[in-house]
Formats: structure tokens, C-alpha cells, sequence
């Protein structure tokens, strides 16, 4: 391994040579690093895929600022499955090269953290946008005791064609206000690839998505854990690579909004789900008694109907958030609630059963009074608003039990204990990269 440092311990390696061939990989089965004055202190992370043409000057920019701030360092290269030389102008330029197995950028990021020996990791892009000669921002953050430190290009810096349009005024600045909303975090570049962090603190997170998502997921897991959150200005360059970028502008972007959604059910579904069906309810109820006069404008039956749409939307949105909620306390991507811990305690699926039961009995005992008062008046054209009101009211309390009927069913399933390997095969990998075997 070549490591990059200001002063010189003495290392050595002991390893079993990991062997490539294109389009595959096998690890070392074991590595083992040893140091007779101190630990490495930053790692300097790139994740390259197809970057022959820019990660030689990466690598020996990261290599002149760890040699001029005298720190012990390494620089790690994650090939993340390149067709070209890369890895070996890696290489050659200094750093050490490591496999992912998985594609894609999280996945690369993932295999370099677990691969990392620093106390620090420093990781970027190796497209010669960021300027890995000026890191000292970021060290002292994480010498201060920073566990994450985020760079913010447009207190920084962005160069002319560094970011396209509608990245710099729309995409970054509107996903970045979702962010800091939803998980009151101070950063204001959710998406600046030039970030630092503890090394031990974030694998205690078991980040897990593998795509470009894995930038949001950094800073929202940090923030939910309770981390401490920095952020420093830092310059973006025009990337060098001569090609396209990696980035897809409308898929990542969606997939950057989705995973925020995905990690806030709370504000995303279920507040916005209990104040429609309260809401809704409310008005619902009051209507059902008459109509209500506003000065020019009456409210009647045809805003009871609005009101029950907006009932049973509301208890919509509130079941998905819950199930939401559940969902990803089990993959493992959100730290469990007290609030849902202890509604699951006392959750029994009978109690939904029997409740969404009572709407819909008590529905079917009011579309029966409908019955008799259309009967009444002969089949035809109904004409009394009592019986209007009826109609809605039942086809309410009977939509909304059975929506409760099978939400619990449904929470039901989810409530279920599993194995962790329950369902892979032998050999078979989870999301971790673990295979069942590894489990047992």
C-alpha cells in the first residue's frame, strides 16, 4: 500500500494479493495494518468509475496537501466497476486501489468507508471539480470535534459551466430547503460531493442505499442520530473527464426528494393525513346536521361530499405514514419511535378488525334509512336533502371500515418476525453486502 503522510512511521502489510480480471473482483481475505508511531488520521476517499483521465491528478493533489499540512494519510480509490485504466493510474499516482462489488455510487462509498484505516474520512468526486489542495477547512472541523462536515459551493465558489442551470437554481437550492424543513439540519449544499466525517461515527449508521441517494442519506441519518453538523465553504471546478457525467438530472433528482420523503413519513404523510381526516370530519359531521350559511354562500350537500373525500384521504395519508414508519425502522434505515414502540405494544389486529366492522355496520344502517326514505318517495328522483345526506355519510363510514379493515391487516404482516436471512439462499447477499452464510 503506498500511503501519503507529512512524516514517516513505519508500516507493514501482511495480505492475501486480491486478484482482478475486467468484470470481476475478489477481496483479500485478510488485510492487517500495523503502525509503530500513530494511527493514519485522514483518508482521502475517491469513488471512481471510469475516470482514468482525472483521478492521477486527484490522487497527487490529495497526496501535496497531506504531505504540506504534515498529515498521516492515505488516499483510497473505490473502483466502482471501470472499463478503462483507472485503477491503475490510481495506482500509479500514489493511492491504493480497492473493489466494490456492488455498482454504484453509494455502494462505492460504502466499500471505501469500511475499507478506510483513517480516523477521518475526506471524500470526492475524482473529476478534478473539487480542490483536493485546500482540505484544512474540513480538518479543522473534524479536530474540533465535528462528526460530519459538509462543503457549501455557493458560499465557496462555483466557477462558469462548474454546474448546470437548472442544478444551481432549482434542483440544489429546493432539495436542500426540503432537507434542512424536514430534519432541521444547517446544511444549505445538501448535494456538495466534498464532505468529511468521522470514520467511526458514520459506520455506526450502516448506511444503506447504494445509488446517488447515498448523499441524503449521510446527512439525514447524521442529523436524526444527533450528530454534530458543520459545513465550510469550498470551490466547484468544471469537471475534467471530457465526457458526460454520471449524473442524471431528473432521476437522481427524484430519487434525492423520494428518499427525504421516504425518511420523514411524519411530516410527509401522516401530520398532513391527521389534519385532512379531522378536518374532513369535522365538517362532515356539521354539514350531515344542515347546511351551513356564510353570508352569500351556502354550504350543503355538495361540500359534504368534499368533506368526505377529505376524510378518507386524511386516513389514507395517516396509514401510509404509519406503514411508512414501519417500513424503514425494519430495513434498518431509521432509528425505531417511542411513539410507534409503544403503539405496537398495545396493537392488536382484532381492535381494528372490530372497529373498521362498526363503520361499516353502522354505514350499511344508514344507507338502509336511505333505502326506506327513497322508497318512500316511489323510487324516483330523490328531492329531500336528509336522504342526499345519508348517502354520503354511508358510503363514508363504509369506504373509510373497510380502508381500517385492511390497513390492519396489512400492519398486521408488517408486525411479523422474520429471520434475517429468511428468504436468501445460500451464498445469497442482503443489502449489506452479507451473505447468509456470513448470518449463521
Amino acid at each position: 500500500m503506498n500511503f501519503l503522510r507529512g512524516t514517516a512511521p513505519t508500516w507493514s502489510r501482511s495480505s492475501t494479493c486480491a486478484t482482478r480480471t475486467r468484470g470481476t473482483s475478489t477481496k483479500a481475505s485478510h488485510m492487517e495494518y500495523s503502525a509503530s508511531h500513530e494511527q493514519i488520521e485522514v483518508t482521502v476517499l475517491l469513488p471512481c468509475l471510469n475516470e482514468e483521465a482525472t483521478v492521477g491528478a486527484c490522487v497527487e493533489s490529495a497526496a501535496a496537501y497531506l504531505k504540506r499540512s504534515n498529515i498521516h494519510g492515505e488516499i483510497l480509490v473505490v473502483d466502482n466497476g471501470s472499463s478503462d485504466n483507472t485503477a491503475s493510474v490510481a495506482r500509479q499516482a500514489g493511492a491504493h486501489v480497492v473493489y466494490a462489488p456492488t455498482k454504484g455510487y453509494g455502494a462505492a462509498l460504502r466499500t471505501g468507508i469500511e475499507s478506510a484505516s483513517g480516523r477521518y474520512i475526506i471524500m470526492g468526486d475524482a473529476d478534478c471539480s473539487y480542490d483536493f489542495s485546500n482540505l484544512d477547512a474540513f480538518v479543522a472541523e473534524l479536530r474540533r470535534g465535528r462528526d460530519l462536515v459538509v462543503g457549501n459551493r455557493f458560499r465557496g465558489g462555483i466557477s462558469r459551466n462548474a454546474m448546470p442551470f437548472l442544478h444551481r437554481y432549482l434542483g440544489n437550492p429546493v432539495l436542500s430547503w426540503i432537507g434542512r424543513r424536514l430534519f432541521d439540519v444547517p446544511i444549505y449544499d445538501f448535494h456538495c460531493g466534498l464532505r468529511a466525517f468521522r470514520t467511526d461515527r458514520i459506520r455506526a449508521l450502516a448506511l444503506q442505499t447504494v445509488g446517488m441517494e447515498f448523499a441524503s442519506e449521510l446527512i439525514v441519518r447524521s442529523a436524526l442520530e444527533g450528530y454534530t453538523i458543520s459545513e465550510v465553504p469550498t470551490t466547484l471546478n468544471p469537471d475534467q473527464r471530457g465526457r458526460a457525467p454520471h449524473l442524471r438530472t431528473w432521476r437522481d433528482g427524484w430519487r434525492h426528494l423520494r428518499f427525504l420523503f421516504l425518511y420523514c413519513p411524519r411530516w410527509v404523510f401522516l401530520v398532513p393525513g391527521l389534519w385532512l381526516s379531522v378536518g374532513g370530519l369535522a365538517l362532515l359531521l356539521r354539514l350531515y346536521a344542515g347546511p351551513i350559511v356564510l353570508g352569500f354562500a351556502t354550504l350543503d350537500v355538495n361540500t359534504m361530499i368534499y368533506a368526505a373525500c377529505a376524510l378518507v384521504l386524511g386516513a389514507q395519508l395517516a396509514t401510509m405514514g404509519i406503514v411508512a414508519k414501519k417500513y424503514v425502522v425494519m430495513a434498518g434505515l431509521h432509528r425505531p419511535s417511542r411513539v410507534l414502540d409503544w403503539a405496537w405494544k398495545y396493537y392488536r389486529l382484532e381492535y381494528g378488525l372490530l372497529a373498521g366492522a362498526a363503520m361499516v355496520l353502522l354505514g350499511l344502517g344508514i344507507a338502509y334509512l336511505a333505502s326506506s326514505s327513497w322508497a318512500a318517495q316511489g323510487y324516483g328522483p330523490i328531492t329531500d336533502p336528509r336522504t342526499t345526506r345519508d348517502v354520503v355519510l354511508s358510503a363514508t363510514l363504509l369506504v373509510l371500515g373497510a380502508h381500517v379493515i385492511f390497513s390492519c391487516v396489512l400492519l398486521s404482516i408488517l408486525g411479523i418476525e422474520v429471520r434475517p436471512d429468511h428468504g436468501r439462499t445460500k451464498g445469497q447477499s442482503d443489502a449489506s453486502g452479507r451473505t447468509s452464510a456470513e448470518h449463521a
